[in-house]
């Protein structure tokens, strides 16, 4: 449907309820900026069919995610599309996957080891299928060069095209088998599933920035851009588990040889670091909006000052100074937010304190609140419901902006919950991770709409959390697009 004949419909449908509700549904062009409430080490590819692939640590399995959207990752589609066997090398400690289309084959590059971090080591599994939720991704085994040490992270490096083309393994690794440092490595790659030299050393942790929280002292979670002649590897630095996890940079000319050492320079400084009241963000991923005209990176960052590996993901677009190097500037804060990619559609914002309350729910005043007011549900036949109107029947993402109140260290990973319901009938749950002792996060959900306005409610599940507003991306996924009910794919070994 045209924007301009959805805009009508919308318009028209916000009129007939107006004077049910204190206010209609806002279309804006704008998202708080976390992408999903939970997670790590972050990779997104959008690949030419137009979905964005995406990848996290899970630590037990790899999952495959899909949306249309970057700023709607956490309402994306997922499938397991491998669990290792119990008992091998691979099973367990499963960390940092990515997935990449290379060849005309799908590729996913992750490490894993037999639960003793000693033994991590790359792997690699490969899917011939046109779509990675069609087919099987096959086990290839261990990537590694000849000294076979300790890897994590790693990444494809591509150079040239067609015939030209040229593959490099980048990854994070130790020089000896004591955890003294991690550095990053590279090594020649014969095809997407095999490494053809030896591995060379790019960077050790030798700045102060660098090194702290050590030891032991930290150089990981190395990614590729490249553009305008030049070549730029990303990477983590500092204890991933302190508030002083930052991002580093290893810049190179594109025509180098990228197996030289001496082609690298390193970034005397960090190139995104803490800021806005975002902690410690870092191993990073990079891709384009929808529409291709801007650069992004999705980052994970610490939920609070102080909660080492408790985070969430996130994502802001990025420029390019006048010498051809990446600006990420700093992070954008939690409570202010940011212009959707270029290419995404609108959404429906509909804040919690214009729903209707019923049963003791109650709005009241809330710092950095995007109407000013959150909604708190206590009682069991408390509810708050929303009048979403949607030009057309189908799946829709949507996006709950929540916060738990701070909580003990026991608690943190306590169930929270509330029940979703569409026209009064039950459509699920949706869960609320820890949001950062008190800090806004967003949790998503995928719910069936039908043309016209849905009375979607929020009720009282496990726990206690507090609503600012309900954002519903408005395109719908694609017909086709397999949902929560009608699960298509399988699962990979």
């Amino acid at each position: 449907m045209k924007r301009t004949t959805r805009a009508m419909v919308l318009a028209a449908l916000g009129a007939a309820f107006a004077t049910v509700a204190d206010a209609p549904a806002q279309e804006v062009r704008d998202f708080f900026n976390i992408v999903a409430p939970n997670g790590a080490d972050p990779w997104v590819y959008r690949h030419d069919d137009g979905w964005y692939y995406i990848t996290y640590t899970t630590g037990r399995d790899v999952t495959l995610r899909r949306s249309r959207t970057i700023s709607g990752l956490g309402g994306a589609e997922s499938r397991v599309i491998w669990e290792p066997a119990p008992g091998t090398p691979y099973s367990k400690e499963i960390w940092a996957p990515e997935i990449h289309h290379l060849r005309g084959k799908w590729y996913v590059y992750v490490a894993a080891d037999d639960g003793r971090n000693a033994n991590h080591r790359m792997v690699v599994l490969e899917n011939p299928a046109a779509d990675p939720f069609e087919g099987e991704f096959v086990f290839k085994g261990k990537l590694a060069d000849q000294s076979d040490r300790w890897a994590i992270d790693g990444t494809v490096l591509k150079l040239g095209e067609g015939e030209a083309e040229r593959l490099y393994f980048v990854w994070s690794g130790w020089e000896g088998d004591r955890n003294v440092d991690q550095r990053t490595y590279i090594a020649p790659m014969s095809d997407p599933a095999a490494i053809s030299g030896p591995r060379v050393e790019l960077s050790r942790p030798t700045l102060d920035w660098e090194k702290a929280a050590g030891p032991p002292t930290i150089n990981e979670g190395p990614q590729a851009l490249v553009r305008d002649g030049r070549m730029f590897l990303i990477y983590s630095a500092a204890g991933s588990w302190s508030d002083f996890y930052c991002l580093g940079m290893l810049s190179a000319k594109a025509d180098a040889d990228p197996l030289d050492p001496a082609s690298w320079t390193k970034a005397p400084a960090p190139v995104f670091a803490s800021g806005n009241d975002v902690t410690a963000p870092g191993h990073c991923s990079f891709t384009k909006s929808p529409d291709g005209s801007q650069d992004w990176i999705v980052y994970h960052a610490a939920k609070r000052p102080g909660s080492g590996w408790s985070r969430s993901v996130r994502a802001q677009p990025f420029t390019w100074d006048a010498d051809g190097f990446p600006d990420f500037d700093v992070p954008t804060p939690h409570d202010r937010p940011i212009p959707v990619p270029s290419g995404e559609p609108g959404r429906l914002r509909l804040e919690a304190e214009k729903a209707r309350l019923e049963g003791g729910a109650k709005a009241e005043a809330a710092e950095g609140a995007s109407g000013g007011s959150g909604v708190s549900l206590a009682g069991v036949e408390s509810r708050a419901t929303f009048d979403v109107p949607v030009a057309e029947a189908g799946t829709y993402v949507v996006a709950v902006r929540y916060r738990r109140e701070p909580a003990g260290e026991g608690e943190r990973n306590a169930r929270v919950d509330q029940r979703v319901l569409v026209d009064d009938r039950p459509a699920g749950t949706i869960a609320y991770p820890d949001s950062g002792g008190g800090r806004w996060s967003a949790a998503f959900a995928r719910l069936a709409l039908g043309a016209g306005t849905n009375r979607v409610s929020l009720a009282p599940g496990a726990g206690r959390a507090e609503i600012d507003a309900l954002d519903v991306i408005l395109d719908p996924l694609p017909p086709d697009a397999p949902t929560p009910a009608s699960p298509k794919g399988r699962r990979a070994r």
